[in-house]
């Protein structure tokens, strides 16, 4: 660098030779004209086939089946909780709730919560959430609490 150029963000520029201009084909006998890197004749020298087309052949695409099934539009998606993270998240029991568990950071908002019976509970907890499994239903109010489910 010259004393006069000194090494700033406005000044930098790729080192000659770095940038080379793209090859344009097809401009003229000098520069890849005529065939243009084609090779002479045929199907790749005169058009495009796209990629995928086998000569004739079936596809791929169509020789594989259809899908299957069908998406309900009826399912609904829940965040999961379970009672051993209930145990963890209330030790001395008490009320929970969905905006509750979304304070301790345990599911997120604006979704489906269910509560589902793995793991063990001993203190009085009363859930109201949008869900409760079998199990965990049993296992709550086994344990002296409540459950009133929101759907």
């Amino acid at each position: 660098m010259a004393e006069n150029n000194p090494l700033k963000v406005h000044n930098l520029r790729p080192a000659p030779g770095a940038k080379t201009a793209k090859t344009r084909v097809g401009r003229g006998e000098a520069s890849k004209g005529k065939t243009a890197g084609r090779g002479t004749k045929g199907t790749k020298a005169r058009y495009q086939v796209p990629e995928r087309f086998e000569g004739g052949q079936m596809p791929l695409h169509m020789r594989l089946p259809k899908l299957k099934g069908f998406k309900n539009p009826a399912h609904k998606q829940f965040q999961v909780v379970n009672l051993d993270k209930l145990a963890a998240l209330y030790p001395q029991g008490g009320e929970v709730t969905v905006a509750d568990l979304v304070a301790k950071g345990a599911v997120r908002k604006n979704e489906l919560v269910k509560v589902l019976g793995q793991g063990e509970i001993s203190v009085a907890l009363t859930v109201t959430v949008d869900s409760v499994s079998g199990s965990a239903k049993e296992k709550i109010t086994a344990a002296g609490g409540s459950v009133t489910e929101l759907i």
